[in-house]
């Protein structure tokens, strides 16, 4: 009898470990992001040992990587029934309950996990850490929780410590993460994710000669290890955006080494929306557009596409292109909708209600527009950083009533990054917009909103000169006298204070600025206004507008 119970032991054990070998070459295939291959892998398991609860567990947890929810659901709820390992895909839904924002519910789901765990059970823990960091809203803080009690299980677990550097670079704890990984590394060396991780955070610290020596470190172990040349790819593409000089260069790198990545992982829907992901940061959009079309190909239904396409179409000219896809996308509440695609959608809907020269011949289209614009800002108020470049093409069009509407949506925004440059845009589009006509035409409320803006780019940044001047002129044309020769005495005040040299270079200026204040000083006080016009004619002797008023003035 006691022969017979270590025989079934035996048999037992040798059972998990057939369990787990079937599955290696799935979870190889999941960390080199070979996603199809392991999915074709985990169901030819699930079919041929239907009691494989894990083999569900993994795979409906790729299907959550891929953003399909329904697929993933069936398969957590399929392993369930299984006789093995069946409670791991209580995780698999707790992290969809994560997503839907019911953190109770996902809270007993990982309690029906962890209540009978043993003593040095650390899988199940990694997991549900996992799932906190997986969620679409991460909580890397609680991951670091559940991970510290499976270090204190078993401290020497490779994997315990891999998740514990991803949650600790998701927790902005570069420290910590370094730590971690090279533990992970060193108790396990063919653990070559969290080898290549070094580097990642080498990318993070902007030491990329460094990143790129790590990961080439990654090749040398494993030249067919995928992920390694997307972070490749991505360390060049933030190279080039760092040092601009470089860009050229490094955006040649980082697209040749994603088309590698590609070759090494899969040509799937999911891994070309990657790709294209990519391109967009690139600004490589003829090849985006070519990746969008082929996807089209493969899955015509699939909403995301109607991205690509949009934003390929605008940026390589077809604008009638841009505007269906990308109405046709936003249009329906239930697709993932960004505020890039709001953004690119407004583009389009000016560049059709606007000419090459920057007359507008469809003011109720540009209304629609600048209602995107704000659109794009309500939903990610850091899109703000985006519209200085859109601003700034329509007003060099001379449009600068649609660039004042771009602009005014950048600086609802004082947080964003081109806050003073974009105030600046704004006060002077404002001001063009209403040069030229008569008073009775101009826009009062609008040259408001232009002094207010100059007088922003004057609070943060009380040198630049010409936001006196545009102040000045502003309220010349709302006939604030008095404002405008208070603004002109600064300009002038701000330009002598920087030497002789500044001075000389802005004598037609001067000249603007003492003519001005004359000429609001010759009915109050025509000794003042004599005084400035002398000094106009210290400069121009000739100008014919001081000659003139001084004879006025005797």
């Amino acid at each position: 009898m006691k022969t017979i119970k270590i025989l079934s032991f035996a048999l037992l054990a040798s059972t998990f470990t057939t369990q787990a070998q079937d599955l290696e070459p799935a979870k190889k295939a999941i960390d080199a992001e070979q996603f199809e291959k392991a999915k074709g892998l985990l169901k030819s398991t699930i079919q041929a040992k239907p009691s494989n609860g894990k083999a569900n567990f993994l795979l409906g947890n790729i299907y959550l990587k891929q953003n399909i929810a329904d697929s993933a659901a069936i398969y957590f709820q399929k392993g369930l029934t299984a006789s093995e390992s069946a409670k791991l895909n209580h995780i698999g839904l707790g992290q969809m309950d994560l997503d839907a924002n019911n953190h109770s519910a996902a809270q007993a789901k990982f309690d029906m996990v962890t209540k009978d765990l043993k003593k040095k059970d650390t899988e199940e823990l990694v997991y549900i850490a996992r799932a906190y960091m997986n969620a679409d809203k991460p909580n890397y803080k609680k991951a670091i929780e559940v991970l510290n009690k499976a270090k204190l299980a078993n401290p020497n677990d490779a994997q315990v410590q891999l998740a514990l550097g991803d949650a600790f670079y998701g927790d902005k704890n570069q420290n910590d993460a370094y730590v971690a990984y090279r533990n992970a590394y060193q108790t396990d060396n063919t653990l070559i994710r969290a080898k290549m991780q070094l580097g990642v955070l080498l990318k993070g610290a902007k030491a990329y000669t460094e990143a790129v020596k790590a990961y080439n470190e990654v090749i040398t172990i494993n030249p067919n290890y995928g992920p390694v040349y997307r972070e490749l790819a991505e360390t060049h593409y933030l190279w080039g955006n760092n040092e601009p000089k470089t860009y050229t260069e490094n955006i040649k790198k980082a697209l040749s080494f994603y088309e590698k990545y590609m070759s090494l992982t899969d040509y799937s829907l999911n891994s070309r929306m990657r790709h294209a992901d990519f391109l967009i940061l690139a600004k490589d959009y003829k090849a985006l557009e070519t990746v969008a079309n082929k996807m089209k190909e493969i899955d015509g239904v699939n909403p995301r596409i109607l991205r690509y396409l949009g934003y390929s179409a605008y940026e390589n000219g077809n604008i009638d292109g841009a505007l269906k896809a990308l109405t046709d996308y936003t249009s329906n509440p239930n697709h993932k909708i960004i505020a890039k695609d709001y953004a690119y959608l407004a583009q389009a809907k000016i560049k059709k209600a606007i000419t090459e020269d920057g007359k507008v011949f469809d003011t109720t289209a540009l209304t629609d527009a600048m209602t995107t614009v704000k659109k794009a800002i309500e939903m990610e108020p850091l899109i703000a950083n985006d519209l200085n470049e859109i601003g700034k093409k329509l007003y060099e069009q001379k449009a600068f009533g649609a660039a004042a509407g771009v602009f005014e949506a950048a600086v609802s925004v004082p947080t964003s990054k081109n806050f003073l440059i974009d105030n600046f845009y704004l006060g002077n589009a404002l001001y063009y917009d209403n040069t030229g006509k008569d008073a009775d035409k101009r826009d009062k409320i609008a040259l408001q909103k232009a002094d207010v803006a100059f007088g922003n780019v004057i609070t943060a940044s009380p040198t630049t000169q010409d936001a006196y001047i545009f102040r000045a002129r502003t309220n010349k044309l709302l006939e604030n006298d008095q404002q405008m020769s208070d603004y002109y005495q600064q300009y002038i005040d701000v330009v002598s204070a920087k030497g002789e040299e500044e001075i000389t270079k802005n004598k037609t200026k001067f000249i603007e600025a003492y003519n001005n204040m004359a000429s609001h000083y010759a009915n109050s006080d025509k000794a003042k206004a004599r005084e400035l016009l002398n000094k106009t004619l210290t400069i121009d002797p000739t100008n014919s507008y001081a000659l003139e008023s001084l004879k006025l003035l005797k």
